[in-house]
């Protein structure tokens, strides 16, 4: 195991990014906001001279980024934990999440409160903005296509970051400009006017951005940075990522027009970058969808293991799995058997079905079934994408949206425009490829209830339960808590005390105060 130090499992990616990771931290200075020291080892006059530079920055952004969602597990606690449908059995700060007690007093709560991260992010791309154009006066072989692409893929990755922030804690402090060291505190900006900047930065973004990388797109010319496409696809933000993401920003705002346009252009062009529809194999393999990078990862963020890219932490499988799919006795959290049933309740469900007798005639979700604590077993990544329960040593992706999650969206998008056949055909395309017989009213109900629990099958731990949670009772209130919550701003975070601290000029959430 000497060679699987943790360290290196935990820094390095498929684009070596470890050690940029690392260099673009030192360049954010940002010290007042972020916390972090103004320090360098690699000085000013050393850097943004040349291509490497370049690609050494951007790749460092996207670390970043990767890093930030899975700090403590935070997509997966901030999307799947909340929601309140998982238990745990003996991790008292994920039962606060569960219970929503967000001011418990726990490291992770309180790290999960703080926005330190998100803006390292964004300190990061507002540098590379910044100094880009001084690399094309020094090095010819910087294209103007080239940087035209590069800072297509930074302005997407920082108006994501600030998306990913408002869903979280609402109004955030909108900051684009680099501060090198100390500056002045910022109060927080509306949540309406993040979302309305976010969304035109992405619009901008998506203009710039090819379908594809290396792949002869006329908005990408040649082989980016001197790599085939082999390397790229999947790795980096594209235009339909853009455009995936806006349908989500759309739909968080209730603008379903917008959501339904922005998710029509992903399905209408899907082709063109590569992708397709993914079988519920594949979906749940330990080699597949969620191993490495994959074309049909339409914003994802790999460990390459490959690459001896992989880590203990920072995946979905530490917090689901233990035995027999891994050596750990209890996982830190679970679906209880009473919800998978209610939520897989038709029989031939690839994903999830019992027989007459109640035995499971698929296990691609769940193993362990009939044990006392069932283990959610979809992503089950380990190493190479091996079976050998001895170690636990994770590689999966963490994928924000893909295809089947657009359909969805649009879906529910044109059922609440009251486009009902439209839906119903995209609502279809998923149950079919899932093994279920095509949607029926009077056998599954309600067509808006529908899409949402299609939702929760075939999304489960990918992050989005919460946010979906709080759209579905947006619009048709029943779940008098969330009701409660989003009435009174309980939907958000508490704003991390530390951050209050340092910055008197920011405000706790009134329902935290």
């Amino acid at each position: 195991m000497n060679k699987y130090t943790t360290n290196r499992l935990v820094t390095t990616s498929t684009l070596c990014i470890g050690v940029l990771v690392a260099f673009t931290l030192l360049l954010s200075g940002c010290k007042k906001m972020l916390d972090v020291d103004s320090s360098r080892i690699v000085g000013e006059k050393y850097m943004w001279n040349s291509l490497e530079d370049t690609r050494a920055a951007l790749m460092g952004t996207y670390g970043l980024m990767r890093a930030a969602l899975a700090d403590h597990n935070a997509h997966w606690l901030y999307g799947d934990v909340r929601a309140g449908e998982f238990a745990s059995p003996n991790r008292q700060d994920l039962r606060a999440i569960i219970a929503n007690d967000l001011t418990a007093s726990y490291p992770s709560l309180e790290a999960l409160s703080n926005w330190r991260r998100w803006y390292a992010v964004i300190n990061s791309a507002n540098i590379f903005l910044e100094r880009v154009p001084e690399v094309r006066e020094k090095d010819l072989r910087y294209s103007v296509n080239n940087m035209t692409v590069d800072i297509a893929q930074i302005r997407f990755l920082r108006a994501f970051a600030y998306f990913y922030m408002v869903r979280i804690w609402g109004d955030v402090p909108l900051i684009i400009s680099s501060h090198d060291g100390s500056f002045e505190n910022k109060p927080r900006e509306n949540q309406d006017k993040v979302l309305a900047w976010a969304e035109q930065e992405m619009l901008a973004a998506a203009l710039d951005l090819p379908y594809r990388y290396s792949a002869s797109d006329e908005q990408q010319q040649g082989d980016y940075y001197n790599e085939d496409s082999g390397r790229w696809d999947g790795a980096l933000a594209r235009k339909l990522t853009a455009y995936a993401v806006l349908a989500h920003l759309a739909a968080w705002q209730g603008n379903y027009p917008d959501a339904a346009n922005y998710s029509k252009f992903v399905l209408d062009d899907y082709a063109r970058a590569g992708m397709g529809y993914i079988s519920t194999g594949h979906l749940t393999d330990a080699n597949g969808f969620f191993f490495n990078k994959k074309t049909n990862q339409l914003f994802g963020f790999a460990f390459d293991w490959g690459h001896v890219d992989a880590s203990f932490t920072g995946h979905i499988e530490e917090l689901t799995l233990a035995e027999p799919v891994v050596n750990k006795q209890i996982p830190d959290i679970y679906l209880p058997k009473d919800s998978i049933i209610t939520i897989f309740n038709e029989a031939g469900d690839e994903r999830f079905a019992l027989d007459t007798l109640g035995t499971p005639v698929s296990e691609r979700y769940f193993s362990n079934y009939n044990g006392k604590y069932p283990i959610f077993s979809k992503i089950k990544c380990i190493m190479g994408g091996v079976n050998d329960p001895s170690f636990r040593i994770f590689t999966s992706a963490i994928v924000f949206t893909r295809l089947e999650d657009i359909t969805l969206l649009r879906a529910e998008a044109l059922a609440v425009l009251g486009e009902r056949q439209g839906a119903i055909n995209l609502l279809n395309e998923i149950r079919t490829r899932r093994g279920l017989d095509p949607y029926n009213e009077d056998i599954n109900g309600d067509l808006i209830n529908t899409i949402f629990l299609e939702r929760q099958r075939e999304l489960m731990g990918e992050g989005h339960r919460w946010y979906d949670l709080v759209r579905y009772n947006r619009i048709r209130p029943s779940h008098p808590m969330i009701g409660q919550l989003i009435t009174n701003g309980g939907i958000l975070w508490p704003v991390s005390r530390a951050l209050l601290t340092q910055n008197d000029q920011l405000t706790q959430n009134a329902y935290w105060q």
